[in-house]
């Protein structure tokens, strides 16, 4: 989606003022919330059926579609709705956004003067890290009780445009940061926890309307001459059915989520809010959303201007109403609809059917309720609670990776290092740790602010930006390194590196930093202590292998509160538990994945490597679900099973079984429902200091025809006291998890012998089938 500072690609100023005095848009006031429609004040609408709240839904929405004429109704189907005065209903802005935090980039949302700033937890990367659904949930909860207290005092919508839940597939992608990561069972257990979140928990009502974006295999922005407007990905049946749809698919059946937004790029040669196949026939229909589906920002008018997948403006709005979508970000269906009726290319009915959608999901907001609204207690006071800033240094503590780290304990004690150098670009930022698709941040506190609480603190930027282009500041870096008792460079990227429409080059430390960094080790009197900010892998070998660097931490952008989290790591206050989400290459790595080829598996006749840690069996500087800690822990296997049985379904028996042994059964075959498996893991932590571990459980499958790399099946996240012993119990599902996805695009349980891995330890797993009651 676009941010803010390219809104212009939505809307040239001319146009703005075309279509506002056209009535096309409405500008939201600065007044606080009144009743968006059924105001019991109006004895016009006061007895209408859409009004009643003892109605069905469905019949209500039936209802106010009956009395609404064609010209309110197409402009109706943007993201700046119009109001219907004559029926009492306000115009609407759909466009609000809450990635990590309620924000300011969707037009529906502002802060100041009446809100001066909500929570900004972690960039979604870092929380990913965390590998915590719980707390997942919980940050969602907090941003759903800040949006809905905004949209009571009238500065937001209900309707957020968040999660991301792209795969992080290519290093170099500038947005990778807003993603949980490369794994598609990660990123779908943060979809999922997340919206549940967001939208609360009370029936078919929801707190605030969530969006999984952005519908499918997106994941390049600008990158040597392609940008998202007009690549067409070419994606294999295999690929998109186990790695790109696999986020949205739980969001939608998982975490019921209210809306789906479909991408700017094609998908095999069609745009993705043209294809029927994906919106209509998957989303809508095999999937069963329970709500809306929008374009990405002007979308609609991409696929007529920029990919001319149309010859005229009408087909394009004809192509995409009739492929399943709902709602246009833009005003390219308000302008082009009509016409596109009148021409005979759309029925009204059509349109029918996309208002249908949104209206529904108004209506379960309680946007129609009049002043009955749920929720309508949280105010200003529920923004910025002290409880939620305390959760959004929590996420950050433990979204902290610990890379490498050459002692044995903390690197820094408030004893031995009274005095802490503190150096880099990033070592005294504020908006740089919220990174994109924030907001106004309750408040900060910098990597050298946090430091500055444990002990004396001297401090030298040695470069003027994290571009670094210079070398003229290393010198005085240099100096105050020889002074402190220790040193702590806080370097990495932000968003002019990595971005929106901004994907990387390479995955190198930009500019001279790799040079401050080494001159600074090689002349500090004490430890040297590297913390790195970004949203994307960097290749840091240099660093990896430098002796004199003790120890190496991501902190990914930690949110309002970031340079307290890295402080307290540092200190040992905090002991490290992040682990992470994505796979961190080798710079040489570039020159054998272009971002535009979409292929997961590794094509060794082309001398194409493969991408994430599921395919990719090449070096890296650090693997997928990397991170230390300041203590030890040892897994062992205390009740897991040996064997399983598949039986098939009678319909589905083949007269040649010998084909579901070779193939693999059909998921679709069996009843899933019964192959559920417990896996019990005892975590004792040997060391001494309390920590918090990862269990991460992944399989493999039978070796032969699906022989790949392991993939994560499971997670769960644990506290042990020091000495310690605690049981982790995980469910698997063989459907879900011991399954793959065939060259057709189905997905298939193999027979025979699995391995599950857990830590150093390896399991092995027999799937028989069961066929006609025989047991093979």
């Amino acid at each position: 989606m676009v941010q803010i500072t390219h809104t212009k690609r939505i809307l040239s100023p001319s146009t703005f003022f075309l279509l506002l005095l056209a009535g096309f848009l409405v500008l939201p006031t600065g007044e606080s919330r009144t009743p968006f429609a059924c105001d019991p004040g109006n004895r016009v609408t006061k007895y209408l059926p859409f009004c009643r709240t003892n109605l069905p839904i469905g019949d209500r929405v039936k209802d106010l579609l009956g009395r609404l004429t064609l010209q309110e109704k197409v402009r109706l189907l943007v993201n700046n709705a119009a109001g219907i005065p004559r029926l009492g209903i306000q115009g609407y802005e759909w466009w609000s956004e809450a990635l990590h935090g309620v924000s300011n980039v969707g037009p529906g949302t502002r802060f100041l003067p009446e809100f001066h700033g909500a929570t900004q937890f972690p960039q979604v990367i870092t929380t990913a890290s965390t590998f915590n659904d719980t707390l997942w949930e919980e940050i969602g909860t907090v941003v759903s009780n800040e949006a809905r207290a905004m949209y009571n005092g009238g500065n937001a919508g209900l309707t957020f445009w968040s999660p991301n839940v792209n795969i992080f597939r290519d290093p170099r992608w500038g947005r990778g940061q807003e993603t949980p990561g490369e794994d598609p069972v990660l990123s779908a257990r943060y979809a999922v926890r997340y919206v549940k979140g967001l939208q609360g928990n009370v029936g078919n009502k929801l707190k605030v309307a969530a969006c999984c974006k952005h519908y499918t295999a997106y994941d390049l922005d600008n990158w040597n001459g392609v940008d998202r407007f007009h690549f067409n990905a070419k994606v294999s049946k295999q690929d998109l059915a186990d790695t790109y749809d696999v986020p949205f698919k739980a969001c939608v059946l998982e975490g019921k989520v209210a809306s789906v937004m479909c991408s700017y790029n094609q998908v095999n040669g069609k745009p993705t809010c043209a294809d029927p196949n994906l919106l209509k026939d998957t989303i809508r229909g095999s999937w069963r959303l329970n709500g809306y589906i929008v374009s990405d920002c002007d979308s609609v008018g991409v696929m007529y201007s920029s990919q001319h997948y149309t010859a005229t403006p009408e087909d394009a709005a004809a192509d995409s109403i009739k492929a399943g979508l709902d709602l246009d970000c833009g005003p390219f269906l308000a302008v082009y609809t009509e016409s596109a009726i009148k021409q005979g290319k759309l029925r009204e009915t059509d349109v029918n059917g996309a208002l249908y959608n949104t209206m529904v999901v108004q209506m379960r907001l309680g946007m129609f309720d009049g002043p009955r609204q749920p929720y309508a207690n949280l105010g200003m006071g529920d923004v910025c609670l002290m409880s939620s800033n305390q959760l959004a240094l929590e996420a950050a503590r433990q979204g902290i990776v610990l890379l490498s780290n050459r002692g044995n304990g903390p690197p820094l004690s408030t004893m031995r290092h009274r005095t802490v150098a503190v150096i880099g670009p990033n070592s005294d930022v504020t908006v740089t740790m919220i990174g994109n698709y924030a907001g106004i941040a309750c408040g900060y506190t910098t990597p050298l602010q946090g430091i500055a609480r444990y002990v004396r603190t001297i401090h030298q930027a040695g470069c003027a930006d994290v571009s670094c282009k210079g070398n003229q500041l290393i010198g005085a870096a240099e100096a105050v390194a020889r002074q402190a008792d220790a040193t702590v460079l806080v370097m990495g990227l932000d968003q002019s590196i990595e971005a929106e429409q901004r994907d990387r080059v390479n995955i190198l430390l930009p500019g001279h930093q790799q040079e401050l960094i080494s001159r600074v080790a090689k002349s500090s009197r004490g430890p040297v202590v590297l913390v790195l900010m970004s949203g994307g892998p960097l290749d840091i070998t240099f660093a990896k292998n430098d002796p004199r660097i003790l120890t190496i931490i991501w902190a990914g952008y930690p949110g309002q509160s970031g340079g307290t989290a890295i402080a307290d790591v540092l200190f040992g206050q905090t002991n490290p538990g992040g682990k992470l989400p994505m796979t961190w290459y080798p710079q040489e790595y570039l020159a054998k994945v272009p971002m535009t080829n979409m292929a997961m598996r590794a094509d060794p006749a082309h001398n194409y490597p493969g991408r994430t840690y599921r395919f990719y069996k090449g070096p890296v500087v650090y693997p997928f679900g990397h991170g230390l800690s300041y203590t030890t822990f040892q897994h062992s296997i205390a009740q897991a099973p040996t064997s399983i049985s598949v039986a098939m379904l009678p319909a589905h028996l083949e007269n040649n079984n010998t084909t579901s042994l070779t193939n693999g059964v059909r998921v679709s075959h069996t009843k899933c429902s019964a192959l559920s498996m417990g896996l019990h893991v005892d975590v004792a932590n040997i060391g001494t200091m309390d920590g918090t571990h990862t269990v991460m459980v992944f399989s493999s499958p039978p070796e032969g025809k699906w022989a790949t790399n392991k993939q994560l099946v499971g997670f769960q996240k644990v506290h042990v006291v020091a000495g310690g012993l605690q049981r982790v119990a995980l469910d698997l599902h063989v459907c879900k998890h011991m399954s793959v996805v065939d060259q057709f695009g189905i997905r298939r349980v193999p027979m025979g012998e699995h391995t599950l891995h857990i830590g150093d330890l390896k399991h092995s797993l027999t799937i028989n089938p069961i066929i006609n009651g025989i047991k093979y």
